[in-house]
């Protein structure tokens, strides 16, 4: 995954956890906007989601977070 895309799950995870708290859970759609305007970047996104490390339609925003940061 580009490293751009990663560093945008990271700031959106941070903005999750500050306004939820450490329990909230993501899926890999709230990265992107409510309209599929980069199908690309998407099934970038769900290929590493659900592919790569086949992971649950929801998991913890921290959780997503170390994963990407182990990947920098």
């Amino acid at each position: 995954m580009r490293k751009a895309l990663r560093l945008k799950i990271i700031e959106v995870c941070d903005q999750k956890i500050a306004k939820k708290g450490d329990n909230v859970g993501l899926s890999f759609y709230a990265f992107f906007a409510n309209k599929n305007d980069n199908p690309e970047l998407l099934m970038e996104v769900a290929t590493w989601w659900i592919q790569t490390h086949k992971l649950d339609h929801f998991v913890k925003a921290y959780k997503i977070k170390e994963m990407i940061q182990a990947d920098l």
